[in-house]
């Protein structure tokens, strides 16, 4: 059944569609998120990533996302995604919003029906945790995505709470 889900727990588990992966705009595997989910992937995913386009050494820029294979994890896509370095970005919110909505576009446009999410830019990249939370469900409960089975897979227990007290704050849109 279509809706959102917050979990505490490892998103490179997740038997779903597509995982959406909080990467680097290189794509080449980096720390947190990524580094788990490319670990878990294997070397495979990494290779799919150098296949795709470049400029100047970004494959894939701040608020959009790319799609690949998803090497050995239990999903048939991941797809990655760069969320704002909050305290280096002009427009933070407006660049999350858009990550977390081209993620769950380029989801539709493949024909993924069930999706796991990390919190984007929560960890090193510094995003404030109450409003990434705000912004990333406020996203997940626009009426286009509303077809879609959305589980956020989240790190810690403090953070997992959180993001289930912000989701009973928002409206809820009907389905």
């Amino acid at each position: 059944m279509p809706g959102i889900q917050i979990i505490e727990g490892d998103i490179t588990s997740a038997r779903v569609d597509a995982i959406v992966n909080a990467a680097n705009s290189r794509l080449l595997s980096g720390g947190g998120v990524d580094g788990a989910i490319h670990r878990a992937a294997g070397p495979a995913l990494l290779e799919a990533c150098r296949q795709l386009p470049e400029h100047n050494g970004i494959r894939c820029p701040v608020g959009e996302a790319r799609i690949t294979a998803a090497g050995k994890l239990a999903a048939r896509y991941v797809i990655h995604t760069v969320g704002p370095i909050y305290s280096a970005d002009t427009d933070p919110a407006g660049h999350l919003a858009s990550a977390y909505r081209s993620s769950l576009r380029l989801a539709l446009a493949h024909g993924c029906m069930s999706v796991a999410l990390p919190a984007i830019s929560c960890g090193v990249y510094g995003y404030p945790h109450k409003e990434a939370a705000t912004i990333a469900l406020g996203v997940c409960l626009e009426p286009e995505f509303s077809a879609l089975t959305l589980t956020f897979y989240l790190f810690d227990q403090e953070l997992a709470r959180l993001w289930r007290l912000t989701l009973a704050e928002l409206p809820q849109k009907p389905v």
